[in-house]
C-alpha cells in the first residue's frame, strides 16, 4: 500500500489513527496549540496512546483513563486542573463534532471559535 493510502501511524501502538475524534494531533490543533502547517509534521497518536494528555478528557464517549505518578492530574493543582479538564474536553468535543460534519469545513475551520478569533485578531 502506497503510504498516502495509508493514513497516519500511531507512534505508539502502530496501529493507523481511523478517524478525527481519535487523533492527539487533531486535538491539539483545534485547541490551537499547533497550525495547520505543523499538522504533517507532528507525531500522530491515538488519544488513549497519551494518558497524560486522554486523562483530562471528560466525556460519555471517552472512557476515562487514570494515571499515577507526578504526571497524574491528581497531583495538579486543582483550578489547573479543572481549567485543563475543560479546555481538552471541549477540543474533544469539537473533534466529535467535525468526525460527523467535518466536510462542510475547511481544514482552518476546525479549530474551537475561540482559538480561530484570538488567530485573527493576530493579523
Amino acid at each position: 500500500m502506497a503510504k498516502c493510502d495509508q493514513g497516519y501511524l500511531c507512534t505508539v501502538c502502530q496501529e493507523e489513527v481511523k478517524r478525527i475524534d481519535q487523533s492527539e494531533v487533531y486535538l491539539r490543533f483545534v485547541l490551537g496549540w499547533i497550525d495547520a502547517e505543523g499538522l504533517d509534521s507532528q507525531p500522530e497518536r491515538h488519544l488513549l496512546c497519551n494518558p497524560t494528555m486522554a486523562q483530562f478528557i471528560v466525556d460519555p464517549d471517552f472512557p476515562e483513563v487514570m494515571i499515577e505518578g507526578p504526571m497524574s492530574k491528581s497531583e495538579l493543582d486543582h483550578a489547573y486542573q479543572q481549567q485543563r479538564q475543560q479546555e481538552i474536553s471541549e477540543g474533544y468535543r469539537r473533534l466529535k463534532y467535525l468526525q460527523k460534519h467535518r466536510r462542510n469545513y475547511g481544514i482552518r475551520q476546525y479549530p474551537l471559535d475561540r482559538v480561530i478569533q484570538a488567530q485573527q485578531s493576530k493579523k
